[in-house]
């Protein structure tokens, strides 16, 4: 099964770090992804750009494009993983082995995937 684990935390505090304290903990993250490659478990993975450089298209009566995020929230998604997984015990390990290696006091998020499309079909 595929899950994606969805990184959460306040953009504030993260974008607050130098490059120095932000290569560290992209280091420290690096030890898990390359063991989940070595293992054939990673799939994509994002880095998000701030909300501050969002647009949000909201549908209703009207379509609007708003600039920022949907909803102000204390924590944003900041980006994600995609990995797989034999239980949701395995993702949740996977999980925890991610936020050791993440300094900063955030949240994931397991969600398994229905679909996952790499790429876009060709007409």
């Amino acid at each position: 099964m595929l899950y994606a684990i969805l990184c959460y935390d306040r953009e504030d505090v993260v974008e607050s770090w130098t490059a120095e304290q932000d290569a560290a903990v992209i280091a420290k993250l690096d030890v898990v992804t390359d063991q989940l490659a070595r293992e054939g478990r990673l799939g994509p993975v994002a880095r998000l750009m701030p909300t501050t450089t969002a647009t949000t298209l909201r549908k209703g009566k009207e379509t609007i494009v708003l600039d920022g995020p949907f909803a102000e929230t204390k924590e944003q998604l900041l980006g994600f993983f995609i990995v797989e997984c034999a239980s949701l015990e395995q993702a949740i390990a996977t999980a925890k082995d991610l936020g050791q290696a993440n300094s900063s006091n955030g949240s994931y998020e397991i969600r398994p995937l229905r679909l996952l499309r790499p790429q876009a079909p060709r007409p």
